[in-house]
């Protein structure tokens, strides 16, 4: 059984699954890298009308849309999407990673810090909101991270941003300065 959520952007929504949907963490897929998608789920998702952004994550799917279509019209066609691939399918939409591209360097013991912050204080509550966020780098005393999922382009995101991933960062990682969203 599917469930729908509410997220802080009112443009997003999540589903709710009992079945895992992706083994292999959070994915984000957008519908400008449609091309380069090559899971038949997620690539008929894009193509339904207002899709902007999907994000795939253990228990849950966030889904983006844009303005000119309603969730009225939109969302029974993304649950009927998922029951349909789960009556038909017993396995996880994401099973493999499809590439595994990492720019961490994971002997800084600071970088390691804000990684560990990020892991177990706030992306679990990015999640409840139906999205993610992603480390890319720290230079400088700036974090730099990405927003994805419900998370991206969110009107509350820059507030979120600013007065809970930074100020947990700086209370945690005495070296952090500032985050900004990339």
């Amino acid at each position: 059984m599917i469930q729908t959520e509410a997220t802080p952007n009112p443009d997003s929504l999540k589903f709710l699954s009992e079945k895992t949907i992706s083994a292999i963490g959070t994915e984000e897929f957008q519908k400008a890298n449609e091309k380069d998608v090559s899971i038949p789920f997620v690539k008929e998702l894009l193509n339904f009308k207002g899709v902007e952004l999907i994000l795939l994550s253990e228990k849950f799917l966030s889904v983006k849309k844009t303005k000119e279509v309603s969730w009225n019209e939109l969302k029974p066609m993304v649950i009927s999407h998922l029951n349909d691939y789960f009556e038909k399918n017993n396995v996880p939409i994401l099973r493999n990673k499809q590439k595994t591209v990492s720019n961490v360097d994971n002997n800084d013991e600071t970088v390691n810090k804000i990684i560990e912050v990020l892991d177990t204080k706030i992306r679990p509550a990015v999640a409840r909101d139906g999205g993610d966020i992603k480390f890319k780098s720290f230079e400088d005393g700036v974090v730099k991270v990405e927003l994805q999922g419900s998370c991206s382009g969110c009107p509350s995101s820059l507030m979120t941003l600013k007065q809970g991933v930074q100020n947990l960062l700086k209370h945690y990682v005495k070296e952090v300065n500032s985050v900004e969203a990339i």
